[in-house]
């Protein structure tokens, strides 16, 4: 396969830290042509940076100008879906970050507009590639875990407020805590549960201490300000008795400073993330197992080339339109039953 020509659409610091210097370990397949961001003379630095021969603040200027392969969507979440459309309505393969769009139905056309353009639609949620969820996964696969009935989904933060950027701006981000943190775990619970759609949700949501303020452990942020969660907790009950409790926080009064973490219940044996362990019973006993070997991996670099894989119809485990649509729908059910 030639080289993919790749264009970042966001010119901020994800881009910079995150997909271009995962696109350029990956220069054998791909080559960064064009970056296009809202401030054309930050964009021309980071291109200038970067090596990156093409700096635009225009996108369709930059579609003329280049001929491109493949996006990657760094925008702000209300930015979303407009820029996916406009890259798939030129021919292009889209990795967008997280979440799919501000709605539902943005995310389902989203999706549809890839089937019928026939190119890869895909969202960054990187945290599929760690080695712990990917044992997980094989152990379900194996059937180690017997029938996933079961699963505890937390991304808590103790007072992780950031105190920079739009994530208290709802009319920018979609809301708060759920939308910017629990999609991650979410995401990983559903790939537990085969990505199906819950036939019933309940949940709350919480803004005490942003409304509050006091002390950030991420920077200062403006309680005046703060329109979004700080605290979501949903229960979502899925066809066959099965069923997921998500818990996720900007800013909670726990003892932690964070935890991201799974809790698996299976009818033959339970697990839990961050470390990996199994738990269950071998030879009549009750039975601890764990995995002190498990290497760290470069996870944005995983999901990149799993995004490139998919591009050239290899098998992979990224999370493409269909199931980010199932999430999006998901999430606004969420707020929709619990929200503020």
């Amino acid at each position: 396969m030639s080289l993919l020509k790749a264009a970042i659409i966001g010119g901020g610091h994800i881009a910079d830290q995150n997909h271009i210097p995962a696109l350029k370990k990956l220069s054998d397949q791909v080559k960064i042509v064009a970056v296009c961001g809202r401030d054309i003379d930050k964009t021309r630095l980071m291109a200038d940076q970067h090596g990156i021969p093409g700096a635009f603040d225009d996108i369709e200027n930059m579609f003329s100008e280049f001929d491109v392969d493949l996006v990657i969507n760094c925008t702000p979440n209300n930015l979303h879906y407009d820029y996916t459309m406009q890259a798939l309505k030129n021919g292009c393969h889209v990795l967008c970050e997280k979440p799919p769009a501000m709605t539902a139905a943005q995310a389902r056309e989203m999706a549809d507009l890839a089937k019928e353009k026939g190119k890869i639609l895909a969202y960054n949620f990187q945290r599929r590639q760690t080695s712990e969820y990917l044992l997980l996964k094989k152990c379900q696969i194996e059937g180690q875990l017997g029938e996933v009935y079961h699963i505890k989904a937390n991304y808590l933060r103790r007072r992780g407020i950031p105190g920079w950027g739009n994530f208290t701006n709802k009319t920018i981000q979609g809301g708060g805590a759920l939308i910017d943190l629990g999609v991650h775990i979410l995401d990983l619970a559903l790939g537990m549960m085969d990505y199906k759609i819950p036939d019933k949700i309940a949940g709350n949501m919480y803004d005490f201490i942003g409304k509050t303020g006091g002390k950030g452990l991420k920077g200062q942020w403006d309680p005046v300000k703060f329109d979004v969660e700080d605290a979501c907790f949903a229960y979502l009950t899925f066809p066959g008795n099965k069923s997921i409790a998500l818990s996720c926080s900007f800013a909670l009064n726990q003892k932690e400073e964070e935890i991201i973490n799974l809790e698996v219940f299976g009818s033959k044996a339970g697990a839990v993330l961050n470390p990996f362990s199994l738990h269950t019973e071998v030879a009549g006993e009750l039975a601890d197992i764990k995995f002190p070997f498990l290497e760290e991996t470069d996870v944005q670099l995983k999901n990149t080339t799993a995004f490139i894989d998919a591009i050239s119809g290899k098998e992979t485990n990224i999370c493409l339109g269909e199931e980010g649509a199932v999430l999006q729908e998901i999430v606004e059910k969420i707020y929709l039953r619990a929200g503020l």
